[in-house]
């Protein structure tokens, strides 16, 4: 290569090795840089370059230095920098005559010597260096939002350490990890490069596996009709690991949206899935009528009804008793989403289909003795009447709420006590 003979000639460097890290460096740039270096130890030994030419070969792999001087008579000579006396001309060349430039290449080693050569070496590395972080920070930029691919090189307790095929480094945090993630060193990681930053002077490019859009490039590469554009993902919301929905619209009526993304038996989100570790993926029609939104939304609930109150953008949902814990999903993470994905609070309850029990008794009644709180969780998670709440085991309470479980077991009592008295 020419740039290790180039610098092995200079001695700036002991070898190819120790530079090659900079051949990702376009060659102009990394001329100018080189050019720049000796420019600046001719200026600290001569104090001005205006008369000196510095020629980088990158042909050769080598850099000549040529020092330009105007001949004038003997014993005339008023600048050492830019003249030459006739007699020491002619001892370079015997043909020069008074008036003429004398152009005369500059021994490196002798001229500055061990020490000037060292901090030249110092300066060009500090330059390299300056320049990759550049050229990292720019690639980077531009790819924020898209797919790469790491292999681990490290794994720590807050964040993993990814390497790209160029042996840059890639940062992927706890937080940005799936919970069930899981990473052995040498293993090949996918995920969307979310941001770069600036850590101490260095280039610091971090990888999420939980962002939406991560889920998005994924349908992008399996689904070519989003690719193409005939597809279009309106929106998305995850809870990593644990759920995903994606609302999608097609531009083309021959086109189902929802069958396309989902695939003959789920074929193409069948890969996806197993890259989100199980993630389960609700895939439905887009749409402006926000009733049908909502009720797509909470899926793979069925509502019976709902109220809608669109100034407060809020949606109250009845449903079958045994469609409740469907829509509101394990630790209401599918309530959770639904209301993401619209941008409507939903509020659940029961639907007894007008039927009055006469034996059942309304939570709010229970107000003297447990707790406004409690009420409103258990209300949360569809549980409006006592006989709703006695209806779950202890175990489910605990599943779908955030009661403790000695809050569940009082509240058990207090209702079962209610009724015995009955």
């Amino acid at each position: 290569m020419w740039l290790a003979r180039f610098m092995a000639s200079i001695n700036l460097i002991d070898s190819f090795q120790e530079f090659k890290e900079a051949e990702n460096i376009d060659r102009p740039t990394l001329m100018k840089v080189m050019e720049d270096v000796f420019k600046t130890l001719i200026r600290k030994k001569y104090g001005s370059d205006e008369q000196f030419d510095v020629i980088v070969n990158d042909q050769k792999g080598d850099l000549e230095i040529f020092r330009r001087r105007t001949i004038v008579d003997d014993d005339d000579l008023y600048n050492t920098l830019t003249e030459i006396e006739y007699k020491d001309a002619i001892k370079i060349e015997p043909d020069y005559q008074v008036g003429e430039e004398l152009y005369e290449e500059v021994d490196i080693q002798k001229e500055f010597g061990r020490r000037a050569i060292l901090a030249g070496k110092q300066t060009l590395a500090s330059r390299i260096n300056d320049l990759k972080k550049n050229l990292l920070i720019k690639k980077y930029e531009d790819r924020v939002g898209d797919i790469v691919n790491g292999e681990v090189y490290q794994v720590w307790k807050k964040e993993v350490l990814l390497l790209d095929s160029e042996g840059n480094e890639m940062i992927l945090p706890k937080s940005e990890q799936i919970p069930s993630d899981y990473f052995k060193k040498g293993e090949s990681v996918r995920g969307i490069v979310k941001k770069v930053e600036l850590k101490n002077s260095q280039a610091v490019i971090i990888v999420s596996r939980t962002s939406p859009v991560f889920l998005e490039k994924l349908l992008e590469i399996e689904v070519p009709e989003i690719f193409d554009g005939l597809i279009v993902v309106k929106k998305i919301v995850r809870d990593p690991g644990e759920r995903a929905k994606i609302a999608v619209e097609s531009f083309d009526d021959r086109i189902d949206p929802v069958g396309a993304c989902v695939g003959m038996k789920g074929s193409r989100i069948h890969g996806i899935v197993r890259e989100l570790k199980n993630e389960n993926i609700d895939v439905i029609n887009w749409t402006t009528n926000i009733q049908l939104l909502i009720q797509r939304s909470l899926t793979p609930a069925k509502i019976t009804s709902m109220d809608i109150d669109d100034e407060k953008k809020h949606a109250t949902v009845y449903l079958k008793p045994d469609q409740v814990s469907l829509a509101i999903g394990r630790r209401g993470v599918n309530i959770k989403l639904a209301c993401e994905l619209t941008g409507y609070e939903i509020d659940v309850f029961r639907d007894n289909e007008g039927e009055v029990d006469s034996f059942d008794i309304d939570l709010d009644e229970f107000s003297d003795e447990i707790e406004p709180w409690i009420i409103d969780e258990l209300k949360r998670v569809g549980c409006d009447t006592a006989h709703s709440v006695l209806d779950l085991s202890a175990e489910e309470l605990e599943r779908r709420t955030d009661l403790e479980k000695e809050t569940i077991a009082d509240v058990l009592r207090i209702l079962k006590e209610e009724f015995e008295k009955e």
